[in-house]
């Protein structure tokens, strides 16, 4: 297993450049930015990750129907919030120093992806694959 790199602020900006294309290579996916300090990925409109900004300490949300009990054990998770987390949906916030696990962070943004599409997108994805389909 690969040694996680602690957070600067040019590892924060490629962290973040990395979700960001990997969440964006999904079918159907766009950016959406509904307040300042966001640039979330959607699918259909609906957000499925939320993103902080650059120059921002890192924070990711996603929605996690399957794995949110066991995300909110890790000590830099919290439930989303805004009630969202009572709908599956997990925040987690990097400090500087901290370590971020960017491949359990891809895994989270393909969950969140496969709970927010329309059926026919995630369709589109090969069964059970853990990383979306490229963009051509």
């Amino acid at each position: 297993m690969a040694a996680k790199k602690k957070t600067t602020p040019s590892r924060t900006k490629a962290v973040l450049k990395e979700l960001r294309t990997f969440g964006l290579a999904y079918p159907g996916t766009h950016f959406k930015s509904p307040w300042p300090g966001h640039m979330d990925l959607a699918v259909n409109d609906k957000t499925f990750v939320y993103l902080s900004i650059e120059g921002e300490p890192l924070r990711i949300s996603c929605k996690l129907p399957r794995s949110s009990a066991v995300a909110l054990m890790l000590p830099f998770c919290t439930p989303a919030p805004y009630g969202l987390g009572r709908s599956g949906w997990v925040s987690a916030a990097f400090a500087a120093g901290d370590a971020i696990p960017t491949e359990m962070l891809k895994a989270w943004i393909d969950e969140s992806y496969r709970a927010q599409a329309p059926k026919k997108l995630v369709a589109q994805l090969a069964a059970g694959a853990p990383r979306p389909a490229k963009r051509r």
